[in-house]
């Protein structure tokens, strides 16, 4: 048995050649209903330097709470023009953007209702497992309340909200560090 790194025991920079098809930027057709956000940002490492071949994943509910799942409504998905799910690549600067809604408040595993939020997962060469990670959304007030981000360290906190920027929601993602963004074990 060989103890040398293979590739398919990493999780890039490979994955470009099979995913790029997949690349999902928009999560919500223009019938979806709710506020609409476009969420930008970088991914650092820790001497921000950017990444610039990192996959970043959005995961979210819709702006009623509501997962897309093909169990919903007898076998087909309830909202057909919501993914709820993205995929977008960084760019030579590090750079990635999506557009989607802002979700509603879901049912956490204790039956606490979590403040409205996306889980992202990087994935990057270098890493034998993804990192999961979360955006919350600025000045909202239910952030206060929500079981997960109170688990977090105030002073770590800030590394999982969204700033307003103009129009957009900015939000960096720094992988070590002094500004390390929180990941979550899984």
């Amino acid at each position: 048995m060989s103890t040398l790194t293979t590739p398919s025991q990493t999780v890039g920079p490979f994955f470009h050649i099979g995913l790029t098809p997949l690349d999902t930027t928009e999560l919500a057709n223009s019938g979806v209903p709710g506020e609409r956000v476009i969420v930008r940002g970088r991914v650092l490492d820790g001497d921000s330097v950017p990444v610039s071949d990192a996959l970043i994943e959005v995961w979210q509910a819709s702006a009623d709470g509501k997962h897309a799942r093909a169990d919903r409504v007898g076998g087909q998905l309830a909202r057909a023009s919501f993914r709820g799910f993205g995929r977008t690549p960084t760019d030579e600067a590090g750079s990635f953007r999506f557009a989607t809604i802002k979700p509603g408040r879901v049912v956490g595993p204790d039956g606490a209702l979590q403040a409205p939020h996306l889980v992202i997962a990087v994935f990057m060469r270098g890493l034998l497992k993804h990192l999961v990670t979360r955006v919350y959304f600025p000045d909202e007030p239910a952030n206060a309340d929500d079981p997960v981000l109170k688990l977090v360290p105030a002073e770590r906190r800030a590394t999982l909200i969204a700033k307003k920027i103009g129009a957009a929601l900015e939000w960096n993602i720094v992988l070590q560090g002094k500004d390390e963004t929180v990941f979550f074990d899984y």
